[in-house]
């Protein structure tokens, strides 16, 4: 017998995230997680009946279908346990009783600690997770333990220093600090090293550590040298959970509701967890970006954002770069580099999201929800509506919007200006005769800017190796034709 829903689990994505079902009323029956949404979901309609009773209620019960794309399996357990929580589904048995992940809590002191817990409070300290796979979290633990010891003791650092440390300190696995064998400041470095590594910016880490190697290698500090290197080595070994930067906070009932209203409001299959907002920008049609940004929970994400160097429009045509950007974006996401939103937004009018529908359609993508926000009106264009959405502008789900659409257009100018300076930076210089890339960047280094150059006399800049007066002549006197 053919269930409903068939049709519909056909198009789920072979995706990480999480599937609500729905009865004839709306009202979510369960909340499950997916390692691949397809795959998982169509599992419920192989077979005519089930072991457990349960189950063969829940898909006699079922007449709807949404979900929530994620960017990992992590990711999509987190959202799960939220929406769980939230509605209370009937068919849910697990998560109900108010399970928490855990956290690591780096606590409000002159020497802080490295603790676990599963509750958030406001006391001061700072918060990373939660973490949803006990593994991940040992294996991040242990890298601290042996390459950024933080003390774990709750002795009173406020009195009189120790004469000795403990145990962990001959071992390695502490500095010290009851002793009064690391400072105030050595100590806090650490735990900036350590925040990096939490929040997932090991790139930042690393570039740290070896300034700090370079150093210790000039110094003769060999052994020094050694050690950090070898921390450079794990942290790139580490292989571990990247979770949404948003999801490290607990949804409040603010933006819950908030989320509810704009489902509602837009007639979406689902709770617009993550918006992907659009925008072009360009000066007279050069150096034109199209950028994408996302909001998670209500909240932007920057470590999602894309910049998108638009490569096939000449000239002012703000459409079809916007078609070009959209598609790209969207390709990404279909070849499983990127997440899907559960809503996207233009920054325009019906032309633009009509462009922008279009690259959606070429894709396959018809059925991912998309709207557009023009200024000035601020009115709310929906495909196949003739008439656009006019909200009080102290709605707060328009005001939401706004904030999306602001955040694209900020992105979009920042990333226009970037990409023009850089070209200035590039084809400026590298364009002197006798000024290659090395002594480009010899320049840039030594004075910052072009801008900076541009201001200097001649016989400023011989004074580095390799420039000699005829080629500093020809510096300076081509940027200021220039006017940088």
């Amino acid at each position: 017998m053919t269930h409903p829903l068939q049709e519909k689990v056909r198009k789920l994505p072979l995706r990480p995230g999480v599937y609500l079902f729905h009865d004839g009323e709306g009202t979510v029956l369960y909340v499950g997680k997916a390692k691949s949404l397809r795959k998982r979901v169509a599992s419920y309609f192989r077979h005519e009946g089930f072991a457990s009773p349960r189950l063969r209620k829940l898909v006699e019960s079922a007449r709807d279908l949404s979900y929530i794309r994620t960017e990992s399996e992590a990711e999509a357990l987190i959202v799960e346990s939220r929406l769980i929580k939230k509605y209370q589904p009937f068919f849910n048995v697990e998560l109900k009783m108010g399970e928490r992940y855990p956290f690591l809590k780096i606590t409000d002191e002159p020497f802080p600690r490295l603790e676990i817990t599963r509750h958030r409070s406001d006391d001061g300290g700072r918060y990373v997770g939660p973490f949803t796979r006990v593994g991940d979290l040992r294996r991040l633990l242990r890298l601290i333990e042996r390459h950024f010891p933080l003390r774990t003791c709750k002795t009173d650092l406020s009195g009189p220093r120790q004469e000795r440390p403990c145990v962990r300190h001959a071992l390695g696995r502490c500095g010290g600090a009851c002793a009064g064998l690391t400072s105030e400041a050595e100590y806090g470095e650490r735990v900036a090293d350590v925040l990096l590594l939490l929040q997932g910016n090991a790139a930042d880490l690393v570039e740290r550590l070896r300034l700090r190697m370079d150093r210790a290698a000039s110094g003769l500090a060999f052994e020094e040298a050694a050690r950090l290197r070898d921390t450079i080595r794990s942290l790139w070994r580490l292989s571990r959970q990247r979770l949404s930067s948003t999801l490290s906070h607990d949804l409040d009932r603010e933006t819950w509701t908030l989320l509810l209203r704009l489902q509602e409001l837009l007639g979406l299959p689902t709770i617009p967890w993550r918006i992907d907002g659009f925008d072009i920008s360009h000066f007279s049609g050069k150096e034109m970006y199209g950028v994408a940004v996302v909001f998670e929970q209500g909240l932007p994400n920057p470590s999602l954002y894309r910049r998108f160097a638009v490569k096939s429009v000449e000239g002012v045509d703000d459409f079809r770069a916007l078609e070009e950007v959209v598609g790209r974006r969207y390709r990404r996401c279909l070849e499983g580099e990127e997440p899907l939103p559960q809503l996207v937004l233009i920054d325009g009018g019906p032309l633009q999201l009509e462009f922008a529908a279009g690259a959606l359609a070429a894709l396959g993508l018809e059925e991912l929800p998309i709207v557009s926000l023009a200024k000035r009106e601020e009115q709310l264009f929906l495909p196949g509506r003739k008439e656009p959405l006019e909200l009080p502008l102290s709605d707060p789900a328009l005001q939401l919007l706004q904030r999306v659409r602001d955040e694209s257009h900020r992105f979009a100018v920042a990333s226009h200006r970037r990409g023009r300076d850089s070209r200035l930076r590039r084809s400026v210089l590298e364009d002197v005769p006798g000024v290659g890339k090395k002594r480009a960047a010899l320049l840039l280094i030594h004075f910052g800017s072009v801008q900076k150059i541009a201001s200097l006399e001649p016989d400023e800049l011989t004074l580095l190796p390799g420039i000699g007066p005829e080629t500093a002549r020809r510096i300076v006197e081509t940027l200021r034709e220039e006017k940088v």
